[in-house]
Order: C-alpha cells, then sequence, then structure tokens
C-alpha cells in the first residue's frame, strides 16, 4: 500500500495541475485572440500567465506520476523545482518589503484626496517606471482600464470634486496636480493657467493635456501614482506569500518523505540491491 505521503503529494499536484489549465489557457488566449493584435497591455500580461502555467503543469505533473508510479527520478526534479520555488518566494517576499517601504502620498489641505511625487519612491522602481518601454506597456493598461474614463462620468462641482477619495491612480493620471492651480471644468478637463505654467517648475503642469487620450499619462505625478499603486499591492502579495511559504514548506517536507518512501520501496519491494543482497 502506498503510504500516507505518497497518496497527499498525488492529491495536491493533481489540484495543481487543474489549477494550471485555466492558467495556461488564459495566456494562450489573450496571445492568439483577435489574431494577435491585442493591446500592449495585453502583450504584457500574456508571457507571464504562460510561464507560470506552464511552469506549473510541468511540477505537478512530475509530482503526480513521481508519487502514484513510485518514479524516484521525477520526484526527485520534483522536490528541486519545489525548493528553488520556495527560494525564489522568499528572495521576492523579502525584496518586496524592501523596495515598498519607502514612498507615501502627501495630504493636501482641503482635499479628500493626496498628491504623490515621483521622487518619495525608491530608486528602483523609479527607474522601473521612469524605462520608456516599461512605461508605454503601463500607460498602454492605464488606458485600457478606463480609470480616468469612469472618473469623467461623474456630472461633479468643483467642490464635489475636491472632496473625492480618489486613488493614488486617479490623483496622479487623471487630474493635473494642484499645484499647477489650472481651473476646473471637469473631472479630466481644466482650463490652464498660462501664469503657472512660467512660474513653477512643476514639470506635469506642461505635460498635462485635456484630451483623453493624454491627460497626465505622461507626469511624473502619473508614475508616482502608479507606484503608491504598486506599493500597496506588492504589501498585499507580500504578506500572501509568507502565507504560501509556509504551505509550500509543509508540501516539500510532505515530499521528502514521499521520496524517501519510494526509495525504499524500489530498494526492498522492487529488486533493489537490498533485497538481493541480505
Amino acid at each position: 500500500m502506498f503510504r500516507l505521503s505518497n497518496n497527499l503529494i498525488g492529491v495536491l499536484n493533481l489540484l495543481t495541475f487543474l489549477l494550471s489549465v485555466p492558467v495556461l489557457g488564459g495566456g494562450v488566449w489573450l496571445a492568439t485572440r483577435g489574431g494577435g493584435s491585442g493591446t500592449e497591455c495585453e502583450r504584457f500580461l500574456t508571457v507571464p500567465l504562460i510561464v507560470l502555467g506552464a511552469f506549473l503543469m510541468l511540477v505537478s505533473l512530475a509530482g503526480l506520476v513521481g508519487a502514484c508510479c513510485r518514479a524516484s527520478l521525477l520526484l526527485w526534479l520534483y522536490l528541486v523545482a519545489m525548493f528553488l520555488l520556495i527560494l525564489l518566494l522568499f528572495a521576492f517576499t523579502l525584496f518586496a518589503f524592501l523596495v515598498t517601504n519607502k514612498g507615501a502620498g502627501e495630504a493636501v489641505s482641503n482635499r479628500g484626496f493626496k498628491e504623490y511625487r515621483l521622487g518619495d519612491y525608491s530608486h528602483w522602481l523609479q527607474k522601473r517606471v521612469d524605462n520608456s518601454k516599461n512605461w508605454a506597456k503601463i500607460r498602454s493598461c492605464l488606458q485600457d482600464s478606463k480609470i480616468c474614463e469612469r472618473l469623467q462620468q461623474g456630472n461633479e462641482t468643483f467642490d464635489q470634486f475636491i472632496r473625492d477619495n480618489l486613488s493614488p491612480i486617479q490623483s496622479g493620471c487623471c487630474k493635473p496636480p494642484t499645484e499647477c492651480d489650472f481651473t476646473y471644468v471637469s473631472p479630466t478637463v481644466w482650463t490652464v493657467n498660462s501664469t503657472t505654467l512660467t512660474s513653477t517648475n512643476n514639470t506635469d503642469c506642461s505635460a498635462w493635456n485635456n484630451d483623453p487620450s493624454t491627460l497626465c499619462y505622461g507626469c511624473q505625478s502619473c508614475k508616482a501614482g502608479v507606484l503608491a499603486n504598486i506599493k500597496k499591492d506588492w504589501k498585499k502579495v507580500a504578506i500572501i506569500n509568507i502565507v504560501v511559504l509556509v504551505f509550500l514548506i509543509m508540501v516539500y517536507s510532505v515530499g521528502c518523505c514521499a521520496f524517501r518512501n519510494i526509495r525504499r520501496d524500489n530498494a526492498y519491494g522492487y529488486g533493489g540491491w537490498k533485497g538481493r543482497y541480505p
């Protein structure tokens, strides 16, 4: 009879394999949808989905076959992959806490939202969003999400608007910085103050445009708003990763027990050297 650890590894990897199917299928669907003419954002998300789905599928198959068929080599490869995954997840979790340690929105008097400055965040994050190729992909995602268009749907007065609790991306990308002192028309339409443009050092004021496809997507405040959102999300992901790490370590321990059991079974029950030489 199979030992409990073998059965448990088999069940866990069967569930992982079933999970990998929609992940890989989603990546392939994004890559092939519309004859490959998807947006830059979709192409940006495609590769990680396909890689993650393929990795989960291969690792789960190795663990499943290794545990159920007593294939010690496959189970050994599975354990090596699991060990590397645990190391990578631990390194990413530590890295996420370090790079998101700096940066916070700046409260503005009589405003329900905060202003965001790129220089307040870690240099590593600043370099990532300042890279033109990276920002082109992020900007495509922001435009695809229609986050500023949803803000535009509200028919608000200026007093109502400044009391809104805008998200970091809405505050940084969908309106000009408060420092520009532009005249409010609607949440995404502002009359430019030419005096401010000549007197302020904030380059975001000149980067603002009422065109819905432009707005403040080229502003430093927009990049800072994205980083504020990333910081919040990475903090959540890091906490989830800690839970996942504990789970993976438990699965890895069970896998080690299954590997040991298979080697014993092969040695004593299936013609191993110990079975032939008493």
